[in-house]
């Protein structure tokens, strides 16, 4: 009996993996301070518009609804929000730089898609990699930049 239940979770996986693997999609990778973002946007219907992060949705994943505007703010900003249904694997990082590397990366899939979306996403800053990382911790020096208190006697 519950070998017939297992063997019918793994059809119905399968089932689920063919069906989505069949889908065209626009796949694009975003990345911000240690956060690497895979990202696919796939062409849906108002009922299946939806965003997807790490198999959870996008309200259980990012609790902070700013994260959540930060994520949508591509598909927003260019009236795409109801046509796409996106999915989005991340991995490293914090939770704010997770959520801005999905933004950079459904940035990049719509561009793919539509070359007129470049000038939109370049204007409010979508399409640019933030460059900025954690400085490293230098010899002598307690972080980056403090330095051990000094006495002068």
């Amino acid at each position: 009996m519950a070998q017939k239940e297992t063997q019918k979770k793994k059809e119905e996986e399968i089932k689920k993996e063919s069906k989505s693997s069949s889908e065209k999609y626009f796949y694009a990778v975003g990345r911000r301070k240690e956060a690497v973002a895979q990202v696919r946007v796939f062409p849906s219907s108002k009922s299946q518009a939806k965003i997807e992060v790490n198999g959870k949705e996008l309200t259980k994943y990012f609790g902070i609804v700013r994260l959540q505007e930060s994520t949508t703010s591509p598909l927003t900003i260019t009236g795409q929000e109801e046509k796409f249904r996106v999915s989005a694997k991340v991995s490293g990082g914090g939770i704010t730089g997770q959520a801005e590397a999905i933004r950079l990366g459904i940035a990049r899939a719509l561009v793919k898609m539509d070359e007129n979306f470049r000038k939109v996403l370049r204007g409010a800053g979508f399409l640019t990699r933030d460059a900025r990382v954690v400085e490293r911790k230098k010899p002598g020096l307690r972080k980056a930049r403090r330095a051990p208190q000094w006495a002068k006697r």
